[in-house]
């Protein structure tokens, strides 16, 4: 089988590989559609619940917690996840559920500020997703081995960014021009989004290999997983450049 890679670090070039071929239900593609979409359903209950906590206090401290909570535990549930795939049946809801509280919680800050942002996110997120999964399709987009490699590099080169910034900020090194509303920051948003989205192309090209592999039934769970990892990031980088934006017009 050829060398398989993904920039989503939850569906690396040996996941499929590594689980082996099932030797009774094995994964469909249809079934991770479902398993999917049960874990949308998850992070929607828990995002609905946590914005209603802040609609109902308007008090960015009463969701605080809510956020920390749901960040910690999502990491923790991802890491769990990762190393341990036939636990996903479990532990990819769990997942979901803890983020969707980070997910409510961000998105009601964010709506406060920006009336209507929140809505204008989703609908971007969710219309980037179909029009890539037509174009994979349709074979108008295909994943290469240099298209992979390409998104891979980006997404670690974002990866490796992200942490250097988070670990300048102990020393109170903040790049503001990165971070800001102007053309450097906008269009710096611009590339993060365009790279999180091409990692989509990336999963569905490793769902449909698993599938095609015979990989065993839990991996729909994991792969559902590691598209809502994809998705999730999608929609707060997403979020974030709108932010930007709105900012910038202001």
């Amino acid at each position: 089988m050829a060398d398989l890679r993904s920039g989503n670090p939850t569906l690396n070039n040996r996941v499929f590989q590594r689980e082996g071929v099932s030797y009774g239900d094995a994964m469909t593609i249809n079934g991770t559609v479902h398993k999917t979409g049960f874990l949308l359903l998850c992070v929607v209950a828990t995002a609905a619940w946590s914005w209603n906590q802040f609609t109902k206090s308007d008090n960015p401290g009463a969701i605080a917690p809510l956020i920390a909570v749901g960040a910690i535990g999502g990491f923790i549930a991802a890491l769990v996840t990762v190393f341990k795939k036939n636990w996903s049946p479990i532990t990819a809801p769990i997942y979901a559920l803890l983020e969707g509280l980070v997910l409510g919680g961000v998105s009601s800050l964010f709506e406060a500020r920006y009336p209507g942002v929140a809505i204008q996110a989703v609908s971007l997120t969710f219309g980037t997703l179909f029009v890539l999964l037509l174009a994979y399709r349709s074979g108008l987009i295909r994943a290469t081995e240099k298209f992979k490699m390409g998104v891979v590099a980006a997404t670690g080169a974002v990866a490796l960014f992200y942490f250097v910034t988070f670990i300048l900020g102990f020393f109170g090194v903040r790049l503001t021009s990165i971070y800001g509303s102007g053309p450097i920051g906008i269009g710096f948003s611009v590339v993060v989004v365009i790279i999180a989205a091409l990692n989509l192309v990336l999963d569905f090209d490793l769902i449909e290999q698993g599938a095609y592999s015979g990989a065993p039934k839990y991996m729909e769970w994991y792969a559902g997983f590691a598209l809502m990892v994809t998705l999730i990031w999608l929609y707060l980088e997403i979020l974030r450049l709108l932010a930007k934006l709105r900012n910038n017009r202001d």
